[in-house]
């Protein structure tokens, strides 16, 4: 799956997930008066965010999951590209202008975390299936992979944009190196977006190395959005029983260690 876009997400291990192209027929919803209890009655193609049964985020008990052997090393294959900074208002992110490189997967309890990258993989094939790899930050040093992008982030902060427009920066080669980490523990379930319209049958990667990111990145981020979107958090949805898989070399493969 290629890897198309990277989002900027603040809170719990829920956040923003919106395509730009999704702006079509665009509903606003927020976390207020519109909030996420009623996102489902906004629009009939938001009705998966009441009546999904597969949704996002859940809460992931590392004691409940499975662990499954079968399943290999997280391989990203990421390469430097071109790509758009992009405000919508609700939500920032980073969309490259063509592939920024490949994941490849054959196959905690729960904690409020600052900041969350996820990285949105979309297959090449007329499936469109969707894989998402999410990592988590907690509060430390200056994270590399953001810091390459505060001068055009402090830029998107001198503007504001309503939930039906946006502000696109365009800017040059971003390096991905801090990306490509090898993943040696991972969580693994099937759930949903986590904004409108809250499509499901999604895959979820959720990297078990949480990462540093300073105070004042996390801030320089809030500053471009919203008022009522600077806390973004999706409630934690049910379960329904799904089977959450757990990777850990360590136990996996131990002649690794």
């Amino acid at each position: 799956m290629a890897i198309k876009e990277v989002f900027l997400a603040l809170g719990l291990a829920s956040l923003l997930l919106f395509h730009v192209e999704a702006h079509t027929g665009f509903v606003s919803f927020n976390y207020a008066g519109n909030g996420p209890s009623k996102w489902g009655n906004l629009a009939a193609e938001y009705k998966s965010c009441s009546s999904g049964t597969i949704q996002s985020p859940i809460n992931i008990l590392q004691d409940n999951a499975t662990l499954n052997s079968k399943l290999h090393d997280l391989s990203r294959l990421y390469v430097d590209a071109n790509a758009t900074l992009i405000n919508n208002g609700f939500n920032v992110m980073l969309k490259f202008e063509k592939s920024g490189g490949l994941l490849l997967q054959d196959g905690k309890r729960k904690l409020r975390y600052p900041l969350e990258l996820q990285m949105v993989h979309e297959s090449e094939d007329e499936d469109g299936n969707v894989a998402i790899v999410a990592i988590l930050y907690d509060f430390g040093n200056t994270d590399p992979f953001l810091y390459q992008l505060k001068d055009w982030v402090a830029q998107l902060a001198k503007e504001h944009c309503s939930l039906d427009e946006e502000i696109q920066v365009p800017i040059g080669p971003i390096r991905t190196k801090s990306l490509k980490r090898h993943s040696r523990r991972f969580f693994r379930y099937v759930g949903s977006l986590t904004t409108p319209p809250c499509t499901e049958k999604v895959t979820w990667y959720i990297l078990g190395k949480v990462r540093k990111v300073s105070k004042e990145q996390v801030a320089l981020i809030k500053s471009s959005l919203a008022p009522e979107f600077q806390n973004n958090a999706r409630p934690i949805q049910s379960s329904n029983e799904r089977n959450v898989e757990l990777y850990d070399e360590s136990k996996c493969n131990p002649h690794s260690q």
